[in-house]
């Protein structure tokens, strides 16, 4: 008989074990039961690193790197309560993607999907069924691959349905193969269900994502559906104190890869590109957040410039926009620093001035000033513009805005956590509050323009930290990335 979950949470891991799969012979499961000898979970094969296999990446009781199994819990515990009584949330995982052919992509789990669970394996699919009106009550389905060593001989290991119970604190596992007989019956009932996925047009088959329509379509009554994403949003926006540490982490390694980078001469984009790549995860990262700018001289100008294959000009600046990832959750940052290793005075007046009113920026990251992101941006860039201002650009006349859209055609900033653009659809018009975690990102695009002083004529300057609001005033996860002129110069 299965334990209650809240014991199940409090026993020792090496306990929790004793119902993972055991692999006696080729080609055959065996599990062995409470009543048997102890088994270490080191010697058996997961689909994802767990505390006993790689200690060395997780802590015990950590599902994931940082984020333990009580706190995955937790956020399934506060869903469930928010929701209204009989909901259900069913959530899809993602799936491997193919660069060409046979080729695929490293394989990313759904945000929300790992955020409730921790899981982090394709062909999966997620149940949090609401059973009453208390914190804890919610029970927690996880249907999964089973254990196949043919399978996994090829592909590597996965999980398996005895550890999505044990490991993972599901109620009950199933086999995702058979979605179509085990999801109906913890669907008929549902008062309301909570999905993104998509219900019209599902993802080519086979996928649990294809399989839910025609679910769907099967049950006696039709149910009401509704946006998951939209009833998680607001608990994912404010991040946990582990959640802060681990941005804290990946912001520090961050950041001292970027200064690193800052003291070195380069040749070209490419070679910058690949060192940034190497320093993140030597310093153990699991790599780059996001694809990252690395644009020399006029081509900082394309706020998103990727290719990163030109050759550097001494006499120019290089804008990179580029930061690491921890346990899934991710920093960014955007540096501007000489080529050569000192400022031309345009490039130092210019740079002086978006550093000045990034400064603004990042002081307004408190709880208790009440402002939204939006008014942030809108204080940023009043401050942007009289800095330039003072540099002899010409906002006279009823055009300063269109040409302050020119100069500065982005936001100030957005939510951080663990996407780069976290919570997509939350609002950045909503006080900001202890927890919130964001960027701060003026820019100036000086494009080769009569309009424009000439000595700033194709410069480009963005300056980025990522932030965490506090009641105390704004914390700065990235600190190590240096950014004042004496300092960047200093480094060569």
């Amino acid at each position: 008989m299965r334990l209650p979950r809240a014991a199940l949470r409090q026993l020792p891991r090496q306990l929790q074990r004793l119902q993972t799969p055991i692999r006696l012979l080729p080609g055959r499961i065996w599990h062995r039961s409470y009543a048997t000898t102890f088994v270490s979970a080191s010697d058996l094969e997961f689909g994802q690193p767990v505390h006993e296999t790689h200690p060395h990446l997780l802590k015990a009781g950590e599902i994931t790197p940082g984020i333990t199994a009580q706190e995955y819990a937790d956020r399934r515990a506060k869903l469930a309560f928010s929701l209204p009584d009989g909901a259900v949330a069913v959530l899809v995982s993602a799936e491997v993607k193919f660069r060409s052919g046979a080729v695929f992509y490293p394989f990313r789990q759904e945000s929300n999907f790992l955020y409730l669970t921790g899981f982090s394996e394709p062909q999966s699919l997620a149940v949090i069924r609401k059973t009453g009106p208390a914190m804890d009550d919610y029970d927690f389905h996880l249907f999964c691959r089973p254990k196949d060593p043919a399978a996994e001989q090829w592909s590597g290991p996965w999980s398996g349905l005895r550890a999505a119970e044990d490991v993972f604190n599901a109620d009950a596992a199933g086999d995702v193969n058979k979605l179509a007989a085990l999801l109906p019956p913890l669907l008929r009932d549902a008062t309301r269900i909570y999905t993104d996925t998509p219900l019209n047009t599902p993802p080519p088959a086979p996928s649990p994502a294809a399989s839910l329509p025609a679910i769907l379509a099967s049950l006696p009554t039709t149910i009401p559906t509704a946006s998951l994403a939209n009833a998680l949003n607001h608990q994912r926006a404010v991040k946990s104190p582990a959640e802060i540490a681990l941005m804290r982490h990946a912001g520090a390694v961050s950041g001292r890869a970027l200064t690193s980078a800052m003291r070195r001469p380069w040749r070209s984009e490419r070679d910058l590109d690949a060192y940034l790549g190497y320093a993140f995860t030597n310093d153990g990262l699991s790599g780059p957040a996001y694809v990252p700018v690395v644009a020399g001289g006029p081509r900082g100008r394309m706020i998103h410039y990727t290719h990163n294959t030109a050759v550097l000009d001494q006499e120019e600046t290089v804008l990179v926009d580029a930061g690491g990832e921890y346990g899934w959750y991710i920093t960014d940052i955007t540096r501007v620093w000489p080529v050569g290793g000192k400022f031309t005075p345009p490039q130092r007046e210019l740079y002086g001035a978006v550093l000045r009113a990034q400064r603004v920026g990042v002081g307004l990251c408190r709880a208790s000033s009440g402002l939204s992101l939006d008014e942030v941006h809108r204080a940023v860039e009043r401050a942007l513009q009289q800095e330039l201002a003072g540099l002899g650009f010409d906002f006279g006349g009823r055009g300063a805005g269109d040409l302050m859209a020119v100069l500065f055609p982005h936001h100030v900033g957005h939510y951080i956590g663990l996407d780069v653009h976290d919570v997509p659809g939350y609002p950045r018009s909503v006080p900001l509050r202890t927890g919130h975690c964001v960027t701060i990102e003026p820019g100036v695009y000086v494009p080769d323009d009569e309009r424009f002083p000439e000595r700033f004529r194709g410069l480009a300057v963005r300056i980025e930290d990522s932030v965490c609001v506090d009641d105390d005033g704004p914390v700065v996860l990235t600190p190590e990335a240096v950014k004042e002129v004496e300092d960047i110069e200093a480094l060569r």
